[in-house]
């Protein structure tokens, strides 16, 4: 891809840059809307709840689009294959918005459109990156699965909502988020400990990560049994023999990549917080499920908001800059909006049974942090996404 096929304006010249500028935007606008949505119990569809809006535009409204990002811009680089750019792009940036467009305008647009309008993007994103993958044998060709499953979930959450099926509604959900999980751990196992071995050579210290292949190959697989147990047998005893070596297997996994070690490389230590909250968040959903615990009710944002969120940012804040040639360096504003966003996390998980506020507090405080974080995100990012890269070379 050279410059002069997307003009002057670089913002369409790689995939990473309309998609993490948008997942951004819309990760603080959204939850402003929630937080406006639970003071005034109003939803946009009719019959839907208000949380059921909420957890699906985090889920394929923001997290999609940095799924979008992210595959647009490591394809090439994992094939060697042409990235898509220019008018491909902007059809695929238009797509991803008429979904939301679709949902904000909820009841006042027909079931169809609704559902056309939102199941568009990820089948297009499929098609954009597939033919690459598929020339080049590439191993990450099973994010092609994944894919169809995150798809077939939000197939099955509209539905749910011009049924008036809100069990469906919730489980569509849940499937939704397992399979962002399962991504979470493919590529957080791949990125993680190459980052942190990098960021410690390059201060000195011996690299002395661990890594066993029959960890990293038990580790997935019981995270696709998670996937699968959460939509075939839900809260039954074997689903929460599977949660429980899931979250075991991630900790010891964890474990082997010397996180603490990169305490003064913020753009490093947050990816290992963000994996920190998958067995944090399993663990919790196991306690949920053997004895409804208060403590441990909001297992699903210590996963959406905590593992997945905090993954979103730490690798949208880090590609970034490496493709646009500049230092792998967190700049202080970003740092503190790793730090919000931790903090939020923690209040939304434990700030109603552990720390004793009340709910309505719990929501405002932790919406207000996340919305500070990805603000100052947005300070930062915006002219980088905006601008050509800072060692001139295209993309």
């Amino acid at each position: 891809m050279t410059a002069k096929d997307t003009g002057p304006w670089p913002l369409f010249a790689y995939g990473f840059r309309p998609f993490f500028l948008l997942g951004g935007l819309y990760a603080a606008a959204s939850i402003l809307v929630w937080v406006w949505m639970y003071r005034n119990g109003n939803a946009p569809v009719a019959g839907l709840l208000a949380q059921h809006w909420h957890g699906h535009e985090m889920i394929f409204g923001f997290i999609g689009a940095a799924i979008g990002g992210f595959l647009l811009t490591a394809v090439p680089s994992w094939t060697g294959r042409r990235a898509v750019a220019g008018a491909g792009l902007v059809a695929l940036v238009l797509l991803w918005l008429a979904g939301r467009v679709v949902f904000a305008l909820g009841q006042t647009v027909p079931g169809w459109i609704l559902a056309v309008g939102e199941l568009a993007f990820v089948p297009a994103l499929v098609l954009a990156i597939a033919p690459s993958l598929l020339r080049a044998a590439n191993r990450n060709l099973p994010l092609l699965g994944l894919l169809a499953m995150f798809w077939a979930a939000d197939a099955a959450f509209i539905r749910a909502i011009t049924s008036g099926n809100s069990a469906l509604a919730s489980g569509a959900m849940l499937a939704a988020m397992n399979t962002v999980l399962v991504m979470i751990t493919i590529i957080g196992g791949r990125i993680i400990p190459a980052f942190t071995g990098n960021a410690l050579r390059a201060i000195g210290e011996r690299h002395s990560l661990r890594s066993t292949p029959m960890v990293e190959r038990l580790v997935l697989g019981t995270m696709v049994a998670v996937l699968l147990c959460d939509i075939l047998i839900p809260a039954s005893s074997v689903t929460m023999i599977v949660v429980a070596l899931a979250a075991t297997l991630h900790v010891w996994r964890l474990s082997g990549w010397s996180g603490w070690r990169t305490a003064r490389q913020p753009i490093v230590w947050v990816l290992h917080i963000a994996y920190l909250w998958l067995p944090i968040g399993l663990a919790l959903k196991l306690a949920w499920l053997a004895g409804e615990f208060a403590w441990a009710a909001h297992w699903q944002h210590a996963l959406g908001a905590g593992a997945a969120g905090t993954m979103v940012l730490g690798v949208m804040t880090r590609a970034a800059l490496g493709h646009t040639g500049r230092p792998l360096q967190a700049h202080a504003l970003v740092t503190l909006a790793y730090s919000l966003l931790t903090i939020a996390v923690v209040v939304r998980v434990f700030g109603f049974a552990v720390l004793a506020l009340d709910y309505p507090s719990v929501v405002l405080i932790s919406g207000v942090l996340w919305m500070a974080s990805f603000f100052a995100y947005m300070v930062i990012y915006t002219p980088i996404l905006l601008r050509p890269r800072a060692d001139g070379r295209p993309g």
